[in-house]
């Protein structure tokens, strides 16, 4: 009896149409062409990631690889899908903040006028990980076009030729 229950069950198995699921997948999108095209939802740039200890934004940046004039998009995700909100400036700087898990986005929060400035909230430390919710904007750029810079401050002018021969003439090596 049992062995005749399992055919049975096969049997019927057997008769329903085959199915791939690329099968499916294509009848699908078909179907419903704006479907296949997905849109990510909005993810905030978090500040604190460092911990108590340390400014809430832990670095500051620039533009790169980008031409006088052009400016880089900010977008309200770490996708390039994502809805686009805004832009920074070609050598603006701004707040870097946090990062993707993939490294190609940077968290940014960046003051409208270009500048590091701290009325954005993030050059202290916060007591807490938080979503960015300042004065100033923030979202999401990719890292191929940020340069990380040291500090807040405007980096010094490089040094003249001159001055860096008379300090070679100056050094005189141990025990010459």
């Amino acid at each position: 009896m049992r062995p005749s229950i399992i055919l049975i069950c096969l049997a019927l198995c057997a008769c329903g149409e085959p199915a791939t699921v690329a099968n499916r997948a294509a009848r699908d999108s078909e179907a419903a062409p704006e479907a296949a095209a997905i849109t990510p939802e909005s993810r905030p740039v978090r500040i604190g990631e460092l911990g108590a200890n340390f400014r809430a934004c832990g670095a500051a940046g620039t533009t790169r690889n980008l031409k006088a004039g052009e400016a880089l998009p900010v977008r309200s995700a770490p996708f390039d899908n994502a809805g686009e909100t805004g832009s920074v400036a070609s050598a603006a700087r701004f707040f870097i903040c946090t990062r993707s898990h993939d490294q190609k986005w940077f968290g940014i929060v960046f003051d409208e006028a270009g500048t590091l400035g701290e009325r954005c909230g993030v050059s202290e430390p916060v007591t807490r990980r938080r979503d960015y919710d300042g004065p100033c904007r923030s979202g999401w750029v990719q890292s191929a076009f940020v340069k990380v810079i040291a500090g807040e401050e405007p980096a010094p002018a490089a040094p003249a030729v001159a001055d860096n021969v008379s300090e070679a003439a100056n050094f005189a090596l141990p025990g010459a």
